[in-house]
């Protein structure tokens, strides 16, 4: 790793009306390094790389590229430079070819024309720098996620994104002197991350700098040299991944000791014993999304569904609120049969479901807090009955103050809150309307250590109030913290039924879900 920075920010200040969002920040990034950007939501992660790439202007502050001033008009100004963002949310054409996708805007041309032949050999030959051998010619939304991901990257570091006269960094002759990567691991399993790291470790030999941000400690501490802490919009400091302790580590981001999470744990596991039956699924599949399974979920109980990416989980959940149509089985409330046509039929007997996609399936970014809180009890009213006005600034004021959604400003758009405080809307949505099964799918994926805390908390509190809740994540810890009993899917089928007690473990869950039958 080079002694000198690639890129230095100093002293970076960004305000927005009435919000301090970056205040005197200070940040470096070396050649050949992985730099982890850590903090709560809201604590001026985003805000930093939409200053570093133009996205904002900024307040005060310098930033150096390569030694040399820069102030970037927007992200293409800003990758033209070498500077380039792959976000969580892959921002490419899935109808497109993968070629198509590595070159698009800066396709190989002669008289004008698209050189097809010369395009695909690009994209293959840069896929090939990432150890990737894929056919470039195929549509890229016949490809998963992670590989849609490497494609992104390859875009990234594809040298034709910088104009001829801007010298390339000796050690790779890549585009990127600096690539970012905005939450790249929050929607994979654990081989495609495995089979990410690798090509972030290559980039890293090849000379690029790296900053990567993530909310997953562990993978945090599995590839990143370095990480800069910021809270508040403040810079708390800068520090060697080995010589940080987690604990200590999310101490400095969320600025006090975290203990909830183990008493969580004890919580949990000496909980009162479950109540009557609240849903029962009796042989419920749907043809090529899960098999035929049996579930019960019963008043005060916390259900996980543990499972890889692809393993069925959310289509099990999805069948359960009726945005899916069974095509064999039933469904009993109480003991008896209801057909759950539509999401509609599922408020209506009390399921509400919070969606693993708040982006595409839950929050609607140009609707205030207020609007998005008193969604789904005004769609079951039906909207020839509103909501009085009155009432929704009562409910909604409840809610911000119950689960500390921040700012506290219930008429501000929702898109300008992290997404820890837009999750907490999703569920202020539902526990509005008092549901006795509340479905919440990946409810703290991509949000910081605090705010999973508090709602983790906030799930076994309703449990423990009488309320059901099926559980949906990919983080098995996370999992067997909050779960009573654990149903385990593997290939779209519902392998096993665990009870959580004291002797089951993560290793217990991976052998089930490796095996799919009790190890």
């Amino acid at each position: 790793m080079s002694d000198r920075p690639i890129l230095e920010m100093t002293g970076i200040r960004k305000t927005f009306p009435g919000v301090v969002a970056l205040d005197g920040v200070d940040f470096r990034l070396f050649p050949g390094e992985v730099h982890a950007l850590m903090g709560e939501n809201g604590a001026g992660k985003s805000t930093l790389i939409k200053v570093l790439t133009g996205v904002y202007g900024i307040d005060g502050g310098d930033v150096r590229l390569a030694g040399e001033p820069v102030h970037f008009a927007g992200p293409l100004q800003a990758q033209q430079a070498g500077v380039s963002t792959v976000y969580q949310e892959v921002n490419l054409c899935p109808n497109l070819s993968v070629a198509e996708n590595v070159c698009i805007g800066r396709e190989p041309r002669r008289l004008g024309r698209i050189r097809w032949a010369a395009m695909r050999r690009r994209a293959a030959d840069l896929l090939a720098g990432l150890d990737l051998d894929l056919d470039v010619s195929a549509p890229l939304h016949s490809y998963s996620l992670a590989i849609q991901q490497m494609v992104a990257i390859a875009r990234a570091v594809d040298p034709a994104a910088a104009p001829a006269t801007r010298p390339q960094p000796e050690a790779s002759g890549r585009g990127s002197r600096v690539l970012i990567l905005d939450e790249p691991t929050s929607s994979l399993d654990a081989s495609e991350v495995a089979r990410l790291f690798e090509v972030i470790r290559r980039l890293k030999r090849d000379g690029v700098a790296i900053l990567f941000v993530s909310h997953f400690l562990d993978q945090v501490y599995e590839i990143a040299d370095r990480m800069t802490v910021l809270r508040n919009g403040t810079l708390i400091g800068e520090y060697r991944t080995a010589e940080l302790p987690q604990m200590e580590l999310v101490t400095k981001m969320i600025g006090k000791e975290l203990t909830v999470l183990e008493r969580l744990d004890d919580q949990t596991r000496h909980a009162a014993a479950p109540g009557e039956p609240i849903v029962a699924a009796h042989g419920l599949g749907r043809t090529g999304a899960v098999a035929p399974f049996d579930l019960t979920i019963r008043g005060g109980e916390i259900v996980g569904l543990a499972g890889l990416l692809g393993s069925g989980r959310t289509e099990v959940a999805r069948l359960l609120y009726g945005a899916d149509r069974p095509d064999s089985g039933r469904v009993e409330i109480d003991g008896r049969p209801v057909t759950l046509r539509a999401p509609r039929t599922a408020m209506h007997h009390g399921i509400a479901f919070s969606s693993e996609n708040r982006r595409t399936e839950g929050i609607i970014g140009e609707l205030s807090v207020r609007e998005n809180i008193v969604l789904a009890l005004q769609a079951a009213r039906g909207w020839a009955r509103p909501v009085p006005r009155r009432r929704q600034d009562e409910l909604v004021a409840r809610y911000v103050k119950a689960l500390d959604i921040r700012p506290a400003d219930p008429e501000i758009p929702v898109r300008n809150l992290s997404g820890g405080n837009q999750q907490k809307v999703l569920l202020a949505r539902w526990l509005i309307t008092e549901p006795r099964l509340l479905i919440v799918d990946e409810p703290t994926r991509g949000i910081d250590v605090g705010a999973k805390a508090e709602i983790q908390k906030l799930l076994v509190e309703l449990a423990g109030g009488g309320m059901a809740v099926l559980f949906v994540s990919a983080e098995l810890e996370e999992v067997l913290r909050l779960s009573h009993k654990i149903e385990v899917l593997r290939d779209r089928r519902l392998v096993e039924e665990i009870e959580n007690t004291d002797g089951v473990d993560a290793d217990r869950i991976m052998q089930t879900i490796a095996s799919g039958a009790t190890p």
